[in-house]
């Protein structure tokens, strides 16, 4: 099966990310020190690698050799080579959630999040949940987020992303570790 070329291309790596020196150096320290924060929020012009940063997190915090070799947990890279690493990379993962809230933005979606939250991962460590243009939500799925972001699970890490970060309540992004993402 041949991929396409934009995801043939995509960075797989932190250090694939060209442009977004500080939000590498940020999430490779966080990932050495296995301080990953409950929620992000990754807020920049379209195609600066808001998404695909979030990607590269999910797998970084999933992958099984980091968690097995201590040598290679403090290079804060994922290996790609592990099933959860290919897994995430193919879109195929069960316990990286990606919606996008420009189509999907009503409080039944969040509530389908809300649901798949509860439950435990099915066989990695971490549930990632990515919400690409969550300024996009609904008031009443913004709120419905909140409550989810106040009290998420040990489990859970969210990634939202968004190119309008003023239309993003003060509520959610306050419950966030906030990344900028420059333009290219």
């Amino acid at each position: 099966m041949s991929l396409a070329i934009y995801r043939k291309y995509r960075p797989q790596s932190l250090n694939d990310l060209i442009g977004q020196e500080m939000v590498v150096e940020i999430l490779r320290n966080a990932a050495k020190r296995e301080k990953i924060a409950h929620a992000y929020l990754f807020y920049g012009p379209r195609g600066s690698g808001k998404t695909t940063a979030a990607r590269i997190l999910a797998k970084i915090i999933n992958c099984e050799t980091r968690a097995k070799d201590a040598k290679f947990r403090v290079k804060g890279e994922p290996c790609n080579k592990c099933r959860p690493c290919k897994e995430i990379e193919e879109g195929r993962a069960l316990d990286v959630v990606e919606i996008d809230a420009a189509s999907n933005r009503g409080i039944d979606e969040i509530r389908n999040i809300k649901e798949g939250v509860r439950l435990s991962p099915t066989s990695y460590a971490y549930k990632v949940f990515i919400i690409d243009e969550v300024h996009q939500l609904t008031k009443a799925a913004s709120d419905a987020l909140l409550k989810t972001l106040e009290e998420p699970p040990a489990h859970a890490v969210f990634i939202l992303a968004t190119t309008e970060f003023d239309k993003i309540p003060a509520t959610i992004s306050s419950r966030t570790q906030r990344l900028h993402f420059k333009k290219l």
